[in-house]
């Protein structure tokens, strides 16, 4: 059984894109700094991060889904729609949170609640930013990567979802197949960009409290996210039950 490929080796270069991004990534979404909607969302962030405005995740972490899972690298990705609004909150990852908070979201106490039945787990209540997933390359994104402080949905309709859109046609580029993880709605009509016939989707109702047990309940994801990759395309099981790392 094969693991991910090995990710090519940092370039020399200067980085022309956002510091800290994957090196494939960066390579491969370097053609968005010179478009006009890229240019107009580094410009409104740049006003809201300079001018007090409280914007999370943190300025460093807008990216860090790029950043910890590089292009070749992905085995699964698993999407959201727009970070934690809450202090605090916002990790860069699509559902995970700090493992300090000691009040975690409603949706992702619905995600473990479903990973310790699908997979006989104990969740000790305490890791949940997610690392140890993306570390195994697993890619947290959302379509949207900030947000104002108790404002959801503040940055929507920015230039996020364009660029997001782009990250996803790229992964649907990809020679090598992958698991989407489409949880409700929104991220279900992300469907429209994955086309090719080497990747696999796994579909179910958001997590959240007002859907989660119509339907996401009992829909064991993470076991069959783990057949997929194992007997499907020849890749080793992600272990979900390292959480954070």
């Amino acid at each position: 059984m094969n693991s991910a490929p090995a990710p090519k080796q940092e370039s020399s270069k200067p980085q022309s894109f956002p510091d800290g991004l994957a090196i494939e990534w960066r390579e491969l979404l370097a053609p968005e700094a010179d478009k006009v909607y890229f240019k107009a969302l580094c410009d409104f962030l740049r006003s809201e991060y300079n001018t007090g405005t409280s914007v999370f995740p943190p300025r460093d972490k807008v990216l860090r889904a790029l950043q910890l899972v590089d292009y070749s690298q992905t085995k699964v990705v698993i999407l959201g729609q727009d970070p934690y609004h809450g202090e605090s909150q916002a990790t860069g990852l699509s559902f995970g949170v700090p493992d300090a908070l000691r009040i975690k979201p409603p949706s992702l106490l619905n995600i473990f609640k479903e990973l310790q039945s699908d997979l006989n787990f104990a969740w000790d209540k305490k890791e949940s930013e997610l690392t140890g997933w993306a570390k195994q390359g697993v890619l947290l994104l959302n379509a949207v990567l900030s947000v104002r402080r108790s404002q959801a949905f503040s940055h929507q309709a920015k230039g996020w979802e364009i660029f997001t859109d782009r990250v996803i046609s790229l992964l649907n580029e990809r020679e090598h197949g992958m698991v989407f993880i489409l949880w409700g709605a929104a991220a279900q009509k992300k469907k429209a960009l994955i086309t090719n016939k080497r990747h696999y989707l796994i579909q179910s109702p958001h997590p959240s409290p007002l859907s989660a047990h119509r339907g996401f309940f009992g829909s064991r994801p993470f076991s069959k996210s783990n057949q997929i990759l194992t007997q499907k395309l020849n890749l080793q099981a992600i272990d979900w039950t390292k959480i954070s790392v």
